[in-house]
């Protein structure tokens, strides 16, 4: 998938749920600097693994098993001319998050459980060409489809980290796997505000490149034959291109 994904030369390329063994892999696959931030180590159930081992485990069933014994990771890969200057992450769903938003949104035990099953971080890299900087941030927000509340509310806390992290006027690109639609969501439509100044998403699914202060042409998710390979269908997620000027 990462050699399929950076094939064409990407300025810029953001993952999410990298397993963590495959982290030291990416910057041969892709020929580009990997920029990397753990969000869930590999675990046993309770008790912490091994990148390898969970790889092993996970051969059994990848669709089954996912990133249950491989953790997961983000990762900003970088083309050549992009010099990181600075990198920062945040968690997007630690305890006392959780219990601050749960005073407001309220939700039910079930939820609260789940809300806290997976960590989920928001990584932002201050990145320069020439004189110029720009701020990408990189999230995978939680996915629980019985309140969405919960993914916004993430969404929310990584664009206040991303905007803190940006100097006035500094380009913004707020990307990744937001599981928010501009159909379920409260806060995507927020961000696209002029108070916000975001613009860009993508018009159906979850995953987006939201920019600000930049050019942009629409985005434009990949179609299946695009992410075929060998007979089968790379991710559950169709990439997300956005050409930025």
């Amino acid at each position: 998938m990462v050699r399929l994904a950076s094939r064409d030369g990407p300025a810029v390329l953001c993952l999410q749920e990298v397993p963590v063994w495959a982290l030291r892999k990416l910057a041969g696959w892709s020929g580009m600097t990997a920029v990397v931030d753990v969000a869930q180590r590999p675990m046993l159930g309770p008790i912490p693994s091994t990148g390898a081992i969970g790889r092993v485990l996970t051969e059994l069933d990848h669709g089954l098993l996912r990133s249950a014994f491989t953790g997961q990771a983000n990762a900003i890969l970088l083309g050549p001319e992009l010099r990181v200057v600075e990198h920062r992450h945040v968690p997007l769903n630690p305890y006392r998050f959780r219990r601050a938003q749960s005073r407001v949104l309220e939700p039910g035990l079930v939820a609260r459980l789940a809300w806290g099953k997976e960590r989920r971080v928001c990584q932002v890299v201050r990145v320069r060409r020439g004189d110029d900087s720009i701020v990408i941030a990189n999230l995978h927000a939680t996915s629980y489809p019985p309140d969405r509340r919960l993914a916004d509310a993430e969404l929310l806390r990584a664009a206040v980290f991303a905007d803190g992290v940006a100097r006035p006027e500094e380009p913004v690109v707020l990307a990744g796997d937001l599981n928010a639609s501009l159909r379920t969501s409260r806060t995507l439509p927020d961000l696209l505000t002029a108070e916000w100044g975001f613009e860009g998403a993508t018009p159906t699914g979850i995953d987006h490149i939201l920019t600000r202060g930049l050019r942009a042409d629409a985005a434009e998710r990949w179609k299946p034959d695009r992410r075929t390979y060998d007979g089968r269908l790379l991710s559950d997620h169709a990439p997300v291109d956005r050409e930025i000027e």
